[in-house]
This record gives C-alpha cells, structure tokens and sequence, in this order.
C-alpha cells in the first residue's frame, strides 16, 4: 500500500503541469459545449408540398421515423471542440385535424397535436418527448388552368414540457422549457410537375430553471435566444400522380445570445445548415411516405449531424372537398 501511494506520488509530481493542462483544456471544452441551448425543433421533419395537407380535410395521422448521427461539436467560430459520438433513434406521432367548414376569409381551420419518443439514445434516457399543439388556417388553393399553383397555412404552435427530462444528461427527450414556435408554409406550383415549398419559424424559448449541471456549474437558470427557422425544398414530378424526387434543406440562425440567470452570455448563438436529397411517394389519395436525408454544415455552438427521416402520413377523410386534385 505503502509502495502505491508513493508511486502515485511520484506520478503525480512529475505530470502534475501535463494533468493540469489536461484539466484545463476539458474545462474549455466544456465551455464550448455548453452553448448548445436549443430545444427540439422541426429542422427537416416536413419537406415537400408543405403549403397544405396532401388529401384535403379530413383527420391525419404521421408518423416520423428519425435517425440522428453526429460526433462534432463546433465552437462559435466553427472549430471543432471533443464531442461524444451521439446516435439517436427517435419517432413521433402526428394528429392533424383539418375541419370542412369554410371560414369566410376563403380558409378552413384546424388543430395540430405532435408528440416524439425517444427509442435509442446512447447518451441520455429514452421517452416521450414535449407536446406540440398548435391551431391553424388553412387557406383555399389558388387555381391555375391546369391546377393548384399556391397553396399556405399559418400556425400558432406552442411545446409543453410534457417530456423526460434529465438533467444529467447529454441529451433527453424533453426540453424542460415551454417554447412558443409559429410558422408559415407555402407551396408553389410553377407547373404541375414542380413544386417550391418552404416552412419559416419564429422561436422564443422560456427559462430552463433546472440545468444539466456539468455544462452550466453554478447556474439556476438557463434561457435559449430567441431564433428563426425554416424548412426549404423543391421537387420534381418524376411519374405523374405517383413519385416525387427532390432536394431538402433548413436553417436556423439565432438571433440573440444565450442568457445564464438572466445575463446574456457572449458568442452563445446557434446556427446551421442542412441539406439533402429526398423523395416522395404517394400510394394513393390518402396514403403518403416521405423520404429525407440532411448532411449538416455552418454549425456554430452545436453539433453537426446527419438526419435521416421516413414520414408516413394517413388521411382519415372526414367531409372533405377537394383542396388538391388525388395523386
């Protein structure tokens, strides 16, 4: 015993810079790591024609399939700081309600309910996820000579930490925060066989009053910036009615700094981009399968992630007219 305690000694003496240096610079990581402060978000999970729901009113239910891959982590000037492989596997279920009736603006209103689980996740607990809940408008098409040539929806959305939340963890499924997430989408049809589609999010965060305490030693309370979003894609008929091809893609920039009980933090924005190719299939009026896959760049104090997500969305048609011509 004896023997061993003068060997870590002598260890100690003679590597005690190397060891301090070792400390400090896993202190400096964590720094950077911790600026990652923003919730789950729809980051790809719609794609294409997003300017309505695919069959007319009636009840949908989607269901999201999500990987999520990343071993980088990228500082607020872009240099890459130590970052745990993170392997996510992830679902979420989808109730849309779309009602018949018309408003007298030309639009029909509906309800939108959204909740993820979480399957795999090698680097935190599994379960469900924050509710999202949200009413909206949908406006009538625009009709050209050969069919709709736009089509948009507003919606007030809203996510309420319903989810598992650990602090100690790198990632959960929840988000310990109430978020206020409005958008909206539009599709355009410059012919039949094209489309341009978009989503644009405004995103406030509340105040995280429980903070994984190794990221954020000594803070009672951690607020998110403030942050806009959006989807992006276009798509290109490639048999009529029945398969689509396109290119995917999103972005979200932060628009104010990070606060630690109520100081903002200097150089905590977040930013990405993805992008990615992606296809659609429809199997008829009422049955959809979404493909899509995200390559992540331009990360700033967040990691930088491949995203693949299968989306099936059936339609339930409840009193419907047709808002789009069947597929």
């Amino acid at each position: 015993m004896q023997k061993t305690n003068q060997a870590w000694s002598y260890l100690l003496g003679k590597y005690k810079y190397v060891l301090l240096l070792f400390l400090i610079f896993i202190s400096f990581s964590l720094k950077q790591v911790r600026a990652q402060q923003q919730p789950f978000i729809n980051l790809g999970l719609t794609s294409f024609l997003d300017g309505a729901p695919p069959s007319g009113p009636g009840l949908y239910l989607s269901n999201y399939n999500l990987y999520y891959h990343s071993d980088t982590f990228r500082d607020n000037n872009g240099n890459r700081v130590p970052f745990p492989d993170v392997n996510i596997f992830a679902q979420a279920f989808q109730l849309i309600y779309m009602a018949p009736h018309e408003l007298p603006t030309r639009a029909k209103w509906g309800l939108n309910l959204l909740l993820p689980v979480v399957y795999l996740n090698n680097n935190g607990p599994e379960g469900i996820g924050d509710l999202f809940f949200g009413p909206f408008i949908q406006w009538d098409p625009i009709m050209g000579k050969n069919g709709p040539i736009f089509m948009h929806r507003v919606e007030l959305s809203g996510v309420f930490p319903v989810g598992k939340y650990d602090e100690s963890a790198l990632v959960s499924p929840g988000s310990n925060i109430f978020y206020f997430n409005p958008y909206w989408a539009g599709t355009v049809l410059p012919k039949p066989w094209w489309s341009i589609s978009w989503r644009i999010h405004y995103l406030y965060n509340s105040a995280n009053n429980d903070p994984n305490p190794l990221f954020f030693p000594g803070v009672e309370k951690a607020q998110a910036g403030q942050a806009f979003h959006l989807n992006f894609t276009t798509s290109f008929e490639v048999m009529p009615k029945r398969f689509r091809l396109g290119i995917n893609g999103y972005y979200l920039k932060q628009l104010n700094d990070v606060k630690f009980d109520g100081v903002s933090i200097p150089n905590t924005k977040e930013q990405i981009f993805g992008i990615g190719p992606g296809a659609l299939v429809h199997f008829g009026r009422d049955d959809h399968l979404f493909i899509n896959t995200y390559f992540e760049a331009l990360a700033r104090n967040r990691p930088e992630r491949i995203l693949v997500n299968v989306r099936y969305v059936h339609n339930f048609p409840i009193g419907r007219k047709d808002m789009m011509p069947p597929p």
